[in-house]
């Protein structure tokens, strides 16, 4: 679902430094503005901004891979835990995670499909792609409603719930559709409104301001 998302942070030199040595993902693009960055078949981009802004998204990995994913994770960030345990098994997506932050606080995920199997040892090369984006505002029905009118469908709930975290989307990916406020599972952060942008891989482009209202072009 997702070509390319953009985000936007106060910490761009931070981020670049953590993404690109921490992480080992090669920077492609790398300006005073922007850099940018592939995981997997997903463009992420992180754009320069003067307000501080904080996201949740998740990165699909092979399922097979989930034990070598937590070693390679462990010898490069420290993995939040919730309820003194590091990770979790999802049974409504057969799927375990586990979690940890950027120096800016994003939140990343690392979500292994259970269905999905790769035979090698875990790299940078087992990023299949974006597989949550959150999108965070006030406008919850406002912005599922014009999300499901361009084909991205309800998972889980008959409506889109105002209050309570909504998944749009279907297979392995989804964007996450929250209220202001909320805690994110693994972490003390709480979700807030970011302006955001994210192009679709059938060339929808869907945007967040800083308001939380979203357009679609």
């Amino acid at each position: 679902m997702f070509k390319t998302v953009s985000l936007y942070t106060n910490q761009l030199k931070q981020l670049r430094v953590f993404y690109g040595n921490v992480l080992e993902i090669p920077i492609e693009v790398s300006t005073d503005e922007h850099f940018q960055i592939s995981i997997g078949s997903t463009t992420l981009i992180f754009r320069h901004s003067e307000l501080q802004n904080s996201y949740h998204f998740a990165i699909n990995i092979p399922g097979n891979q989930f034990t070598l994913a937590k070693h390679w994770a462990k010898e490069r960030v420290i993995l939040n835990r919730e309820a003194a345990v590091d990770e979790i098994y999802y049974a409504r997506f057969e799927a375990d995670a586990f979690y940890f932050e950027d120096p800016a606080g994003n939140v990343i995920e690392l979500i292994a499909r259970r269905n999905v199997d790769k035979w090698s040892d875990f790299s940078i090369e087992s990023f299949l792609n974006l597989s949550e984006v959150s999108i965070t505002t006030p406008f919850v029905e406002e912005a599922g409603e014009k999300l499901q009118e361009i084909g991205i469908p309800i998972s889980g709930h008959f409506q889109i719930e105002p209050d309570e975290l909504n998944f749009l989307g279907k297979k392995d990916t989804f964007i996450l559709l929250v209220p202001p406020k909320r805690r994110w599972y693994f972490s003390k952060k709480v979700s807030e409104t970011s302006p955001l942008e994210i192009v679709l891989e059938d060339g929808k482009t869907i945007r967040v301001n800083v308001e939380g209202r979203l357009t679609i072009q």
